[in-house]
């Protein structure tokens, strides 16, 4: 008999202007003072001021932790220990997309599990005594869903590695999506953030370990991006906004329980390396990996094209759903600004062999519906080229 773990947040709350139940949520906890984790340009733009005007009107203490990158690294993670310390914060506000809520969750663990402040011991699945030190998640972006999952990416620049870090101790206890902050973000930043978490919906789906519960999550939320991406990015349409908030999230529930594929193996190793911004990554790479994993999940698609982007796929042909499934896909990136190939991102056509070998290690890698080999990575990284 199998059995299937599921691992879900404490509560959550949505909504534009959800941050104003922070304070309440803070005095009802009894927490005392917080480090806020958010990155510098979120702090400079006055996004985080939303937040920490909350705290202010409150009364609640902080200290702020700002200059968190957009591929978080092991020296982020330390800065932003050794502030918690000082501050003798007792839980963390993480403001931001994945990059500060994953570089909180880091702090949040070592904090609690002292014995892992090396962090590169956290890689992979983890298996930490203690649950982390509370923290709290106000995403900025409708993409990585890390308000609601257990797992967490830390870059180590030393060994140009991104550390994929699942543990169930890492999970935010209260996440408030305020569909306010998302409004801010660039269209850039929108649209890669976005078509990120079409790819965990989409990988969530055919993953090998998708269960009942995972597809229930998967198909809702890539609905939902599908049809609220384009408006939410081009047109900041509130509703569109809202939508993308809540699908994000739902498809972040999935994935978090069952993990993802290759798409995020090759983007980690761009991220790692040169820097690309994860949703990027992700976007580039998305319809070349789903026609190699066509073969052996074309049926899986076929039922995404008819729940989620309404398309009477019934009588397609094996072709024609791989062909108008991968078509839909392609369309919606163009919508949205996303065009590049993997050359377009700073990646040298002579690395791709170190990037394949760096691919085959990655931990989301064994999740994949099909077996891939390091030739296949490398035949891959050239065709997105």
């Amino acid at each position: 008999m199998s059995t299937n773990r599921f691992v879900l947040n404490e509560t959550s709350y949505f909504g534009r202007g959800a941050r104003e139940v922070l304070a309440q949520e803070i005095k009802e906890r009894g927490f005392k003072k917080a480090l806020v984790v958010t990155d510098k340009s979120l702090y400079e733009v006055g996004v985080t001021a939303k937040v920490l005007q909350e705290l202010d009107n409150a009364k609640i203490p902080y200290e702020v932790y700002h200059h968190v990158k957009p591929n978080p690294s092991i020296e982020n993670v330390n800065e932003g220990l050794k502030i918690c310390k000082e501050a003798e914060a007792d839980f963390i506000i993480a403001v931001g997309g994945g990059s500060s809520i994953d570089t909180a969750k880091a702090i949040g663990i070592v904090m609690t599990n002292p014995e892992r402040a090396d962090v590169v011991s956290l890689n992979g699945q983890s298996n930490t005594k203690n649950k982390a030190m509370p923290i709290i998640a106000l995403p900025t972006t409708a993409g990585t869903a890390a308000e609601v999952t257990i797992n967490y990416v830390i870059t180590d620049e030393q060994k140009e590695v991104k550390m994929v870090c699942v543990d169930p101790h890492d999970i935010p206890i209260l996440a408030i999506v305020d569909t306010e902050l998302m409004e801010s973000m660039p269209k850039s930043i929108a649209a890669s953030t976005g078509m990120d978490a079409l790819t965990h919906g989409i990988e969530g789906y055919i993953t090998k370990a998708h269960n009942t519960m995972s597809d229930m999550f998967a198909m809702k939320g890539i609905e939902l991006i599908y049809h609220n991406l384009a408006k939410a990015v081009n047109e900041k349409d509130p509703v569109a906004v809202e939508q993308m908030g809540y699908g994000q999230y739902i498809v972040g529930m999935g994935f978090s329980n069952v993990g993802l594929g290759i798409v995020h193996s090759m983007a980690h190793q761009l991220g790692a390396v040169y820097d690309t911004p994860h949703g990027l990554a992700n976007a580039i790479l998305l319809p070349t990996v789903m026609r190699f994993n066509a073969e052996t999940s074309y049926e899986r698609y076929r039922e995404i094209l008819i729940h989620a982007m309404d398309v009477d796929a019934t009588r397609f042909t094996k072709e024609e759903v791989i062909n108008t499934f991968i078509e839909k896909i392609i369309e919606l990136s163009e919508q949205v600004g996303i065009t590049q190939r993997v050359g377009d991102v700073g990646a040298k056509e002579e690395d791709i062999p170190m990037l394949a070998e760096k691919a085959m290690n990655d931990p989301c890698k064994p999740g994949n519906p099909r077996e891939v080999t390091k030739e296949d990575f490398e035949m891959l990284y050239k065709i997105a080229w």
